[in-house]
């Protein structure tokens, strides 16, 4: 009760735009994971801990999208995200990597730029010995894919949603179109924008919760919150967590020593 009415009487940021969720609801939104399977399974860890400590609510965990490449173990994470949304509520947004791994079993253009863009990694994480990959040639690298990428994990990723809209909230993984109104967004734009969302000046109509682009810091300008922090790259996996019209943080984050340790920021 007292951490209820905090909440409630509490003064917002300066310069910050308020959003809320829906009373009730507690979204988890999780970052770019990139094959970061350790990261992922610590910040697992203390979103169920968090959520388990908080008041009762309505709990959803969303993932941004680019679970897979340039990280050791995009297998790995799939089969967690997976069996996640077996226990509780989950719901997982399409990346760009996805959308490049998915079509990289057909299209071997397109197979090319996945491997150059850390889709190697994503292939070895299923099994395939590293010897065997350098000596292969574009078409056999395209069908021992198909032989070891499980049927399930492609229809698994192949069902990842666009975009949520949750509140005042838009969760997407690369960002929208600032000349078109939410409800009329391009997939295309969805998964892959970049300048043109990041350097847009006006408000939009929703607070956007975004991945796909990387920053050192969660950035939180009022009308985007990027919550990229480079997990392959800089050790950092960031969970965003947006429940009235707070935005809070948990990150799990590779120790000096090398462990994986966790750490909250209100």
């Amino acid at each position: 009760m007292l951490n209820a009415l905090r909440q409630i009487f509490r003064k917002p940021e300066k310069g910050r735009r308020i959003a809320h969720v829906p009373q009730g609801e507690r979204w988890y939104v999780i970052g770019d994971i990139h094959g970061r399977l350790d990261l992922l399974e610590a910040l697992q860890e203390a979103i169920e801990a968090d959520d388990a400590a908080c008041a009762p609510a309505n709990s959803t965990v969303v993932f941004l999208g680019d679970l897979v490449d340039r990280g050791p173990d995009s297998a790995g994470v799939i089969k967690l995200a997976r069996n996640w949304g077996k226990t509780r509520k989950v719901r997982y947004l399409a990346g760009n990597h996805e959308e490049m791994f998915l079509e990289s079993f057909e299209d071997k253009e397109v197979l090319r730029h996945f491997l150059r863009h850390g889709g190697r990694e994503t292939v070895l994480s299923y099994g395939l010995k590293r010897k065997e990959y350098n000596r292969m040639q574009i078409a056999e690298v395209q069908k021992a894919m198909h032989k070891i990428v499980p049927q399930k994990h492609r229809d698994f990723l192949a069902a990842f949603e666009d975009m949520i809209v949750v509140g005042d909230y838009v969760l997407v993984h690369a960002g929208i179109n600032p000349k078109r109104p939410v409800e009329e967004q391009k997939r295309k734009d969805l998964l892959w924008i970049r300048e043109r969302f990041l350097n847009h000046a006006e408000p939009f109509s929703h607070v956007v919760v975004h991945g796909h682009t990387i920053f050192e810091e969660v950035e939180d300008t009022g009308d985007r919150v990027g919550i990229d922090t480079g997990a392959f790259r800089t050790g950092v996996l960031t969970a965003l967590v947006l429940e009235g019209d707070s935005r809070r943080r948990i990150q799990a984050f590779e120790a000096e020593d090398g462990s994986i340790a966790v750490r909250k920021q209100d």
